[in-house]
């Protein structure tokens, strides 16, 4: 792979292998929410393709395989050697597996943030609507005493607290959550880390933050390039005795032939969240792309150094174009080795903002009122200079009322 320095360049050297989503002739900043593909994940689909028109239904073994690869580079990321990788189309089928295998019955709380991204917040703000569970929920700011506030909130009718390691709205990383763990066995309830904005983003190593005993979700579709459809779930030692409710067939594909009456069957490790007939092109896709960013050299820990670089230049130059702060602004309270793979910018005006830009080719990713940069390696530091550019045009030129969110 090229040093950091030649990455900086433009036309980045990263860019000629993504060259069906032209990255080095557009701005995209939309990191955050959907980065780019490798070209390997097109020869991953075509494979896919292939392996269907001459297999035909003998094409699940091979689909088998590439299940597995895409495990073992989730459990890589993970810095895992001891739990299942689940695998599913997104992080909401695998969490509603999880919440069906637990005692809701006899443990009938759920504790978790106010900032947790929408799989989580819709899900579980329907099932508090009908009074079906009682569902406690913490601030999440600072994001620094999330993890305190998640103890205290946690007690013996808790079946399980379920919180970000990243927050998706600010990229805040949230520390202490092993002694979230911790806290949790006491008291005999699980928890369940949301790392989709963490993993390939930030390190990660369940040893060293003393996760070994939590469940981990997450998914391929922003930071880990893998496009949609590869949903995980990383399971710990020990779960052997739960039984998803929400179960599909695949679950006892292995004994279609030998079923027992009057029992339903699960499969072993994995396949004991397994749903039904899914699409297995994303995980030909995505087996493509763990190998390209092996090929590449491109570790977590390099993509840190990357991300890291590219966001502390956007915040440079933000902090540079001394823009109206009643218009635009950022949190500087947290240092940037602290937040994750973004760079959050709050405004009233942030649509209006986003428009502007997007007329001068730069995309970005918008949630209310807050402006997201998501920079990818792939970029250039002349392409994040020229965004920036944008943003300070447009903020000036906004006229002196406008609408508000």
């Amino acid at each position: 792979m090229s040093a950091l320095p030649d990455l900086q360049h433009h036309p980045n050297p990263l860019a000629a292998h993504y060259s069906r989503f032209r990255v080095a002739d557009r701005l995209l900043l939309t990191g955050h929410s959907h980065q780019a593909w490798p070209d390997v994940g097109f020869e991953g689909q075509v494979e896919a393709w292939n392996d269907a028109a001459e297999l035909v239904d003998e094409k699940w073994a091979r689909a088998g395989e590439k299940a597995d690869r895409v495990r073992r580079g989730y459990a890589k990321l993970l810095g895992d050697r001891d739990g299942s990788i689940a695998l599913g189309q997104n992080t909401h089928e695998l969490i509603l597996r999880l919440l069906s295998a637990l005692p809701l019955r006899e443990r009938p709380r759920l504790v978790t943030t106010d900032g947790e991204f929408h799989t989580l917040r819709r899900q579980l703000d329907r099932l508090a609507e009908d009074g079906l569970l009682e569902i406690v929920k913490v601030s999440a700011k600072p994001a620094d005493a999330i993890a305190e506030r998640l103890i205290t909130a946690t007690n013996g009718r808790t079946a399980a607290v379920l919180a970000s390691s990243v927050l998706y709205a600010s990229a805040h990383i949230v520390p202490g959550l092993g002694s979230v763990l911790e806290h949790c066995r006491r008291v005999g309830a699980e928890l369940l880390v949301d790392a989709y904005h963490h993993v390939n983003a930030v390190p990660l190593s369940l040893e060293r933050e003393g996760l070994g005993d939590a469940f981990i979700t997450g998914a391929g579709y922003k930071y880990c390039q893998l496009g949609e459809g590869n949903g995980f779930l990383r399971v710990p030692p020990g779960r052997d005795h739960l039984r998803p409710v929400a179960t599909g067939w695949f679950s006892e594909f292995a004994h279609l032939t030998d079923r027992v009456k009057d029992s339903v069957q699960y499969g072993k490790g994995p396949a004991r969240w397994a749903g039904a007939t899914y699409d297995p092109t994303s995980n030909y896709r995505a087996a493509r792309v763990f190998e390209f960013f092996e090929r590449e050299g491109l570790s977590p820990e390099v993509l840190r150094a990357i991300s890291q670089h590219q966001v502390g230049l956007l915040a440079g130059r933000f902090d540079s174009l001394s823009l109206d702060p009643r218009l635009i602004t950022r949190d500087r309270s947290v240092p940037l080795d602290s937040i994750g793979g973004f760079l959050a910018l709050e405004s009233p005006r942030a649509g209006e903002i986003a428009a502007g830009i997007r007329e001068r080719g730069v995309l970005a990713d918008l949630r209310g009122t807050v402006l997201r940069l998501g920079p990818a390696p792939y970029l250039s530091d002349p392409q994040l200079h020229a965004a920036m550019d944008a943003i300070g045009e447009v903020v000036r030129a906004l006229p002196a009322t406008g609408p508000t969110p």
